[in-house]
């Protein structure tokens, strides 16, 4: 006897607009990584995606919102490893080795970090984007600085300045070191990352004198 395949479940319509707006975002990933934010088209992001024009603006205003939610939605992800770092009871020790280790690796595991230098470049350069952008980055930075306050409570570290400002600090010294890594990675290497944010993270963060 011949067996019959299971038929699938039909998705209901949030599911189903859902499934589309995930296909939309990661054909987007690709087409931004490989031509630019400027190079993709919304024909082709939809195209790619399997869907037509409307589909597109069915679930995005523009090319610049879908820009936003694919790195909200990279920030979630990273949130997701940086959360893992509280969850365990770790002796603080534990706890500090974990922060630089993931601050240290993002060079190598940010894969969208030319796309968060795209965002800014468009952000200084069109006041629409740059208030939707600053938003987000906003959010992001709150987000930061509670990590901050509840890292500095679970060690037992009082902070050197406030959260808000850390938080600023460190997003800008990360973003400046990236940046330098994704463009010369034959001399600002692993290594030198790890000692640049080391000791940052060891007087400022950490509050110890070396």
């Amino acid at each position: 006897m011949t067996r019959q395949a299971t038929p699938r479940p039909r998705l209901t319509r949030e599911q189903s607009r859902d499934q589309t707006r995930e296909r939309l975002l990661d054909a987007a990933q690709a087409l931004f990584m490989a031509k630019g934010f400027v190079g993709a088209s919304v024909e082709d992001i939809a195209q790619e995606a399997g869907y037509t024009r409307g589909a597109f603006y069915s679930n995005f205003d523009s090319k610049a919102e879908l820009l936003v939610e694919l790195l909200r939605r990279d920030h979630e992800a990273m949130e997701v490893d940086l959360r893992a770092i509280f969850e365990a009871n770790a002796p603080r020790e534990v706890m500090e080795a974990r922060v630089l280790a993931f601050y240290s690796r993002l060079p190598q595991d940010n894969k969208m970090f030319l796309l968060w230098v795209e965002a800014k470049l468009l952000a200084a350069r069109d006041a629409r984007f740059r208030t939707r952008f600053n938003a987000f980055m906003k959010e992001k930075r709150e987000r930061l600085a509670a990590y901050i306050e509840e890292f500095s409570a679970r060690v037992g570290t009082p902070l050197s300045i406030a959260p808000d400002l850390m938080a600023l600090g460190l997003m800008g010294l990360c973003d400046g070191v990236q940046f330098l890594a994704t463009a010369d990675p034959q001399h600002v290497t692993l290594p030198v990352v790890e000692e640049v944010l080391g000791r940052f993270f060891a007087r400022v963060v950490f509050g110890r004198d070396a």
